[in-house]
């Protein structure tokens, strides 16, 4: 029997994990690219990691949600995953070649795409379907408060001592989200065990879902990074303010963006848990094209600018609470770890995509490249609006 309390050890423990975990790679991702400079990196080959890490990450949560499906207790494999990231983000320290830079990259997303699912099926087993938003939802808003601390930390350290003490700083948190999973995070064995060879497991999940995986991936395939924004805004404010001035504000923005973000991501939750998931999901996608809406109709000012970083900062934290969430839902209990593998992967491919083609037309048509994630994500939230509510 689930605990009707929504707000349990358990979840507490997974929202601190997830608060210093981020906090920790996120010190260390601040200062990556000027690490890089120091032993000869390029722009390239920033890209060219980051993208290998990336790809070996996704297909790490694809397999390990599948495995833990096929296990009574699956919190070691979190509590491994909560370890390997910051023991592998610490040794950027003592990394002089770029191949170790790789090498440690991509053990780093490693760990953290093999803990993703196990965290999530966690999370949905210690609460009710009725509180599945509001935990979510919570996790998501603690996850971006470390993504707010992390570079604030790092540029802390960097102004009292240099870049490597930024590394060595990043386990104390990296570990102490291990040690929050370990002794906060409550796990009672499971009895439905699923034995399905890996290559069948997507015939396993409910057609509800996998209707709702081709949803996340039409929007996905044009929600490109928010780091663009960054550049547009630096863009857009350089025509009336200095270069250096428009840096600082789009920086600034970014910040206003993110808090608002861990705002939404918990009140979006809490929503869906009272009306319903898929209506309110769809109406973040819609939101997404209202954003490409304002960038391709509105002036370039400070306050249309500041329009687009709140709408998007709303906008992701519903995408992210709502699709866990209503996720959870679809899916059968005993196959929570294979459904949340696949969301993941999915998120996965088309992150990647869309900040790709979305560079390249930018590059090649201006502003009009956001006509492109407008029609996905219209597209994407009529599709969701398709879908039942509950499998």
């Amino acid at each position: 029997m689930k605990n009707n309390r929504w707000l349990n050890k358990t979840i507490i423990g997974i929202g601190v994990a997830s608060l210093l975990s981020d906090w920790s790679h996120e010190m260390a991702t601040t200062v990556l690219p000027a690490f890089l400079a120091t032993i000869g990196g390029s722009a390239f080959a920033l890209g060219l990691i980051e993208g290998i890490a990336d790809g070996v990450s996704s297909f790490a949560k694809l397999f390990s949600g599948w495995y833990t499906d096929r296990l009574a207790k699956r919190k070691w494999i979190a509590i491994i995953g909560y370890f390997v990231t910051p023991v592998a983000t610490f040794s950027f320290a003592f990394c002089t070649q770029m191949w170790h830079v790789l090498f440690v990259r991509t053990v780093a997303w490693l760990g953290r795409g093999v803990r993703t699912p196990v965290r999530k099926t966690l999370l949905a087993a210690a609460t009710t379907p009725e509180n599945y938003g509001k935990a979510f939802g919570l996790e998501r808003a603690m996850d971006t408060l470390g993504a707010i601390v992390g570079p604030a930390t790092a540029l802390f350290i960097i102004s009292m001592s240099n870049v490597k003490s930024v590394f060595y700083w990043s386990l104390i948190p990296g570990l102490a989200a291990m040690a929050a999973i370990t002794f906060l995070v409550h796990e009672k064995p499971r009895e439905n065990i699923i034995r399905t060879p890996f290559w069948q497991s997507p015939n396993l999940l409910p057609s509800n879902f996998r209707k709702f995986l081709v949803a996340v991936l039409i929007f996905g395939l044009g929600d490109f990074s928010h780091t663009l924004l960054i550049l547009l805004a630096a863009q857009q404010l350089s025509h009336t303010h200095s270069l250096a001035q428009a840096t600082r504000l789009a920086a600034l923005l970014y910040i206003v963006h993110n808090v608002v973000y861990a705002s939404s991501s918990y009140i979006s939750g809490a929503l869906g848990d009272r009306f319903s998931k898929r209506t309110l999901l769809a109406a973040g996608y819609f939101l997404a094209a209202a954003m490409s809406a304002v960038i391709l109709t509105s002036p370039a000012t400070v306050i249309s600018v500041a329009i687009v970083f709140l709408i998007a900062g709303i906008y992701v934290g519903m995408e992210e609470a709502l699709e866990d969430s209503f996720a959870a839902e679809l899916l059968p209990n005993e196959l929570h770890g294979t459904g949340f593998g696949s969301l993941a992967f999915i998120n996965a491919i088309g992150d990647l995509v869309s900040s790709i083609v979305i560079g390249f037309l930018w590059q090649k048509v201006g502003l009009a490249a956001f006509y492109f994630p407008a029609v996905l994500a219209i597209l994407g939230g009529t599709f969701v609006l398709r879908l039942p509510r509950r499998a």
